[in-house]
């Protein structure tokens, strides 16, 4: 079934000619991308079942060919190829901006950057954007992978990398699997460690952001650092 085999008011071609792209949800500018959907399901239920698959676009951002091949009806190389292409545009795009402003002239993108590079990943993983003296990005690295409940974090590491980077500031960052948002006091302990490690090369954090699927908890606002 295709978007012929859907009543007029409902394509989501013709709802974003006439209303603009704001005006679809998440599963109709997906099944644009898709065009056709499988037997018995059409487009925008095939592209609503990925969305619930993955967890929403969050989710699906962090999807590969792999995890998409066992979805039924993408099992193709075509719809799966040119999915994963504008999946990744999107995260190239993020960053971009990212590299161009500084991180605190938008810090929502900064939260949303990062939710979408390790907040749907299963395991705990430690990452730090290292900055130029503007503020702005210089990269996104994640530098420790851990269990589900806990990951080794090497501040000497930390301060190597940033060092390589001739980096001025960093915002660490951290997903909790959990779910949950609150920062431990081992993760409170942490960012202290890493603060006074930075400090002595000169290097400021701004921030430490914990993320999961569509959350996120910034320590700075908190006044937490």
């Amino acid at each position: 079934m295709s978007f012929k085999d859907l009543p007029l008011d409902a394509r989501p071609r013709e709802k974003l000619i006439s209303r603009g792209a704001s005006a679809l949800a998440d599963a109709e500018l997906l099944a644009l991308l898709l065009r056709t959907g499988v037997a018995g399901k059409n487009v925008l239920q095939l592209a609503q079942q990925l969305l619930e698959r993955f967890g929403g676009l969050s989710g699906l951002l962090h999807t590969g060919a792999e995890d998409l091949k066992s979805v039924k009806g993408m099992g193709g190389s075509a719809k799966r190829s040119e999915l994963i292409a504008v999946l990744e545009l999107a995260r190239r795009a993020m960053g971009e901006k990212l590299r161009e402003r500084a991180v605190f002239d938008s810090p929502d993108a900064v939260k949303q950057y990062l939710q979408l590079h390790i907040g749907t990943r299963p395991y705990e993983v430690f990452a730090v954007v290292f900055l130029d003296v503007r503020h702005r990005m210089i990269a996104l690295e994640e530098m420790f992978r851990g269990t589900l409940t806990q990951t080794s974090v090497y501040p000497r590491e930390v301060v190597t990398r940033a060092i390589h980077h001739q980096a001025a500031a960093v915002v660490l960052a951290h997903n909790h699997p959990s779910g949950s948002i609150e920062p431990s006091r081992a993760d409170e302990s942490l960012t202290q460690t890493l603060r006074a490690a930075l400090a002595l090369v000169d290097v400021r954090v701004l921030d430490h952001i914990i993320v999961s699927t569509g959350q996120s908890f910034s320590m700075a606002e908190r006044g937490l650092l």
